[in-house]
């Protein structure tokens, strides 16, 4: 049975072990899609010791409220500014394609996405609608020097180069730069800093791309991280059979990449097929088009009076 629960040593021990990372040097092709979020956030315990405490009271927060149903039952409508910061022309990239952006978490988060239909009859009963909007308020831009950004959160730093984020306990901050290292996007889970608060996503995966960013160019980059900007964690709970702290999805071995067929059988015991097609595995833009009611659990009980993004309303 999955734990509900995580002290604040044990946040401490399940992300300690991760690398330390530093300013990279741009590519444009990625093989594999590569997340940062659970790196950042390793450095961000480090550096901060109350952090755990914080996402220990989110959690037990989190639990309690999916526990007595108190959950948000009115509309969640999330306002968005984006920061653009580019060197190169391809890196100012469009007003259309922001706002394509904008549609596909839309989508994405309301179960109106057309591959949403490709969920496997096993899993269709706990299938989600999430039922949170998105609405782009505000596209800020500026150029740059920089290469690439690496994932030190120089981007959210007007001091770094970058832009600060406006408003952050009302606004969700999107900032599209070079990452580099072929990181894809990142974000930061609630309870951390305000003066950073938010999702980064590479310019070159942002919103429907080119065909040059495939398999990554259908936006589904920015649900995955908007995913753990409301608190989800990886499916496969970053540990080999590891927990997302979620019931209804099934446990996995580890990351999956590309578009397994179903059924995929884990080899976690007892057998079962693996959800490949959650939004928090790393599979294919194309391979990946579903939340759970217990991701949708997860997520609402930010926006409920006390929770952790309770300043978004309903």
């Amino acid at each position: 049975m999955k734990k509900i629960l995580l002290t604040a040593t044990a946040f401490l021990m399940l992300f300690s072990c991760q690398n330390d990372q530093t300013e990279s040097i741009a590519t444009n092709a990625t093989a594999r899609r590569s997340c940062a979020s659970q790196d950042v956030l390793a450095e961000q315990l480090a550096a901060d010791p109350t952090l755990a405490l914080r996402m220990n009271q989110i959690e037990a927060f989190t639990q309690k409220s999916m526990l007595t149903n108190k959950l948000v039952n009115g509309k969640v409508v999330i306002p968005v500014v984006v920061n653009v910061l580019y060197k190169t022309a391809a890196e100012n990239i469009s007003d259309a394609q922001i706002q394509s952006q904008i549609d596909v978490l839309n989508k994405d988060f309301t179960a109106t996405n057309p591959d949403f239909s490709s969920t496997p009859a096993e899993f269709a009963g706990v299938a989600a609608n999430v039922g949170i909007t998105f609405e782009l308020v505000k596209i800020n831009r500026k150029s740059t020097t920089k290469t690439s950004w690496g994932t030190r959160d120089a981007m959210k730093k007007t001091k770094q180069g970058g832009l600060d984020p406006t408003s952050p306990t009302t606004t969700l901050n999107l900032w599209a730069c070079t990452i580099g290292g072929g990181i894809l996007g990142y974000a930061q889970f609630p309870g951390g800093s305000l003066a950073t608060d938010g999702v980064v996503i590479d310019s070159n995966y942002f919103g429907l791309s080119s065909a040059a960013s495939y398999p990554y160019n259908l936006g589904r980059t920015a649900s995955h991280e908007v995913g753990h900007w409301m608190n989800l964690r990886h499916i496969w709970g970053d540990a080999s059979c590891g927990d997302d702290l979620v019931s209804d999805t099934p446990v996995h071995k580890t990351s999956n990449f590309g578009v397994p067929t179903y059924p995929y059988v884990s080899t976690c015991l007892p057998a079962h097929n693996e959800m490949t097609m959650n939004y928090m595995d790393y599979t294919d833009d194309r391979g990946m088009f579903m939340f759970t009611n217990g991701q949708k659990a997860r997520m609402t009980a930010l926006f409920v009076s006390g929770g952790a993004r309770a300043g978004f309303g309903i």
